[in-house]
């Protein structure tokens, strides 16, 4: 062990700034190691992704909705086992047979893709029996990647530069055109984009691949709702010392000689620790200091980086009794070829396509309570508002967001007829929820946008240029349910040292 990795070691105690996943996992991670931790969330709520909000007495999960990797000998269920966070949740696994449900207006086409490899592969090669040595080595291909990359496998490293095949930065669309010729198959099996904000001819494969085998191989959902998961993490910080502050914003960070100092509040609290991580998009942890230790070459780069794309999203309740639960995500398409064009809006025909679901309750029956509907949205189309805070945008906001929500509604009573006699209540939120709730600059659901062309632009590693700053969160690495825990154990090992919590992990996991 170097001598800074010693020093780090001997000081116990860290302040996160950012109480979204990134922050709790990263403080629960420290405070296993014996560190007293202090996670400051800006919003009344912890939780990030995780927060879930109250409406109609029933709860609502904001973006935390597909489980990836939670499954047995998955990352997750690794990570969550050695936290103690597995007897704490209810998590449900989605239809085996069905993990997925794709379903075309243009041709009335319904895609029930089944989990499993194999299964994956057999329900595709049946369907476009021609392209059955395409679809085969498309799902060995997508294996193969993502089986380079140590950090989702929980390996250890010992190395920083790594080496990777040549199509891992391709973009993703040219990977799936490269094993498979048929048009419709190539738009079918890219319909995952809308969980990691997929764009033609920019979007690395190494994402797509990720995102495309934690599904394949079986994803959960929560029942209940995924604040369960936030209020787990806060007790095992404060089990071990910690707290968790809620609605407090850190407004200010002192930085001298290349370390930060302290950290000030909105409520005028300071606060002083030896390590500080920020948890919050870069481009907000910039604004908290003048500090000549973050150039002007890299606040350019920060303030240039593009974001992701940002969404609309549609909720529904339903009178008790009427509309079925259904226990897999359903991904709706008007018809082929927009599925890598998302971003693009147009007022005539949106949204060309979306995703929905019905969220499981703690002790769900035959019939669901809620319906949630994701319709990607690029932020331009809400920036008249930009300047309104929620609940004050003003009627014409309102009358814009109602004619949104009402072409959802129809498009629901398509694919359901009697659909909106069902529902009790409805409501939505748009881009400008999620800038304001989540703190991402542009509404951005899945932080900074990878392009593969300019891959250093939205490059954020772990480290920063002051000695006791470090970050974590969905711009680091990889955005969602598995991709955040992963990069928090990247952040935490910043401190205590490479590889000693995946080897604990690992550790215990075998001894199970």
């Amino acid at each position: 062990m170097n001598r800074n990795m010693e020093e780090n070691r001997n000081c116990r105690t860290v302040v996160v700034i950012g109480g979204g996943m990134g922050g709790l996992f990263t403080a629960a991670f420290l405070s296993r190691e014996g560190y007293r931790v202090t996670v400051l969330e800006k919003n009344s709520v912890i939780g990030g992704g995780l927060q879930t909000f109250r409406r109609y007495g029933l709860g609502f999960e904001t973006g935390m909705h597909i489980l990836g990797g939670i499954r047995p000998g998955g990352p997750m269920h690794k990570v969550c086992h050695y936290l103690g966070l597995l007897d704490k949740l209810a998590i449900r696994d989605v239809d085996h047979d069905c993990m997925d449900q794709v379903m075309y207006a243009s041709d009335g086409m319904v895609y029930r893709v089944p989990e499993g490899k194999e299964a994956f592969i057999s329900y595709f090669s049946k369907l476009f029996p021609e392209e059955a040595a395409g679809i085969r080595a498309y799902v060995e291909a997508l294996h193969d990647m993502v089986d380079e990359i140590d950090f989702f496998h929980l390996r250890p490293t010992n190395e920083h530069v790594y080496t990777h095949s040549e199509s891992f930065m391709w973009a993703a669309n040219r990977f799936v055109a490269h094993y498979v010729r048929h048009p419709k198959l190539r738009d079918v099996l890219s319909y995952m984009n809308p969980m990691f904000g997929g764009v033609g001819g920019k979007t690395p494969t190494y994402i797509h691949a990720l995102i495309n085998v934690l599904c394949i191989s079986g994803p959960g959902r929560f029942a209940g709702d995924s604040q369960q998961m936030a209020e787990a993490l806060r007790k095992i910080i404060e089990d071990a010392g910690g707290k968790v502050v809620a609605g407090d914003r850190v407004n200010a960070m002192q930085i001298d000689d290349r370390r930060v100092s302290f950290v000030k509040t909105e409520e005028g609290r300071s606060y002083v620790a030896d390590h500080y991580i920020s948890a919050i998009h870069p481009a907000e942890m910039l604004k908290l200091t003048d500090s000549r230790a973050f150039s002007k070459a890299y606040r350019r780069r920060i303030a240039e980086a593009p974001n992701s794309y940002s969404s609309f999203c549609a909720y529904f309740v339903f009178k008790p009794g009427r509309f079925p639960y259904i226990n897999h995500t359903c991904y709706f398409q008007k018809d082929y070829g927009y599925i890598w064009n998302y971003r693009e809006y147009n007022a005539e025909d949106w949204p060309r396509g979306f995703m929905y679901m019905t969220p499981a309750e703690l002790h769900q029956g035959k019939f669901a309570t809620k319906l949630i509907v994701t319709a990607i949205m690029p932020y331009d189309i809400t920036k008249c508002w930009a300047e309104t805070q929620t609940g004050h945008r003003g009627a014409a906001y309102e009358e814009w967001k109602e004619n949104h929500l009402e072409r959802i509604a129809q498009l629901m009573e398509q694919i359901y007829p009697g659909f909106n006699g069902m529902v009790a209540h409805r409501f939505a939120s748009s881009p400008l929820t999620i800038r304001d709730y989540y703190g991402e600059p542009e509404g951005a659901l899945y932080g900074l946008f990878r392009d593969c062309n300019n891959i250093a632009q939205s490059q954020v590693p772990v480290f920063t240029k002051v000695s006791n700053l470090w970050m974590t969160g969905q711009n680091v690495n990889l955005h969602g349910f598995c991709g955040v825990p992963l990069t928090a154990i990247q952040t935490a090992e910043a401190i205590v040292g490479r590889n000693v919590i995946v080897n604990k992990i690992n550790e215990a996991y075998a001894q199970r």
